[in-house]
């Protein structure tokens, strides 16, 4: 299959901590490492890792990070003819604070992946592609918005299947003004945190009902420990994790999920199945250290297929 994947491309800076420290305080980190990341990056190189043809539509600045952030997607094989380079905003970068368990707190400098230059899009770019993948970020601001909404568009004129990952940065900068640019993708992605930030639900079948109620009839929401529940226009369906050992680092799991969930779902099957496959996805994405330190196979899904 052939993908067009939107959205960020950045590098990440990882500090590993005892604990996330207070307001003027100063800890000592156990390791720092400088990796790529971002969204977009991240979701290429996952679906690329899983044998799909992928176009990356991203943009990076003229600078040493751009080479890091770039480094993973081209030795999977991504292609970047759609990726521009900013002669003016450095390429983006995520300060991310990991504390035991993996989980992690982040700051983000979004630098020239919000520049994306809506000119330099062309509907015919998804003329030779099977689906759209797009994180919510490219729809936070700036001109990469006006590209995003350019590309949701001619997605919908050749009816071609989206899969939107929303991302809490997103969520928090745009609220419900995603939804407006949203209305009609096949699929939204999100974890609990984002469902309720996004709906100002107080419970996750709340937020369900209040998206379903905006017209979004298929969703995916993952529930940390208890997996993910799978929404579609017949009910909901609870799909339980699968235990994988020795997690590291939570830092790109998300986009593992949705990278897998698109995946099964363009291979033909079900989305209890494609949730089963994505859960995989992301819990494998969190034994090692990096967004796109631990890519998925189509061997290690066979695990959950079988």
């Amino acid at each position: 299959m052939r993908f067009f994947v939107l959205g960020d491309v950045s590098v990440d800076l990882l500090f590993f901590l005892e604990r996330i420290p207070e307001p003027g305080e100063e800890v000592p980190s156990r390791r720092a490492l400088m990796k790529p990341g971002g969204a977009g990056g991240t979701l290429a190189a996952q679906l690329a890792s899983l044998g799909h043809r992928v176009f990356l539509a991203g943009r990076v600045g003229k600078d040493p990070f751009a080479e890091l952030a770039l480094s993973r997607v081209r030795e999977v094989g991504v292609d970047l003819r759609h990726l521009q380079e900013d002669p003016e905003h450095t390429t983006s970068s995520v300060l991310i604070l990991v504390v035991h368990g993996g989980e992690r707190a982040m700051v983000s400098a979004e630098g020239a992946s919000r520049y994306l230059d809506p000119a330099l899009f062309k509907p015919r770019f998804l003329d030779q592609v099977d689906a759209v993948v797009l994180s919510a970020y490219a729809l936070v601001g700036g001109p990469s918005r006006s590209y995003a909404a350019e590309v949701l568009e001619a997605a919908r004129r050749r009816e071609l299947p989206v899969f939107a990952d929303l991302g809490a940065g997103a969520v928090r900068a745009a609220g419900k003004e995603l939804l407006k640019h949203l209305r009609g993708v096949g699929w939204l992605l999100m974890n609990e945190g984002e469902l309720k930030a996004l709906t100002g639900a107080s419970s996750i079948s709340q937020g369900v009902a209040r998206l379903r109620q905006e017209g979004f009839q298929r969703l995916a929401v993952k529930v940390g420990a208890m997996g993910s529940i799978v929404v579609t226009p017949e009910g909901e369906e609870l799909i339980e994790p699968f235990p994988v050992e020795d997690i590291v680092d939570s830092t790109g799991a998300g986009d593992a999920y949705t990278a897998a969930f698109a995946h099964a779902i363009l291979e033909g099957l079900s989305p209890v199945e494609a949730g089963r496959l994505a859960n995989l996805a992301g819990a494998l994405a969190a034994t090692a250290i990096g967004a796109q330190g631990r890519l998925v196979t189509l061997e290690d899904l066979k695990v959950a297929a079988g």
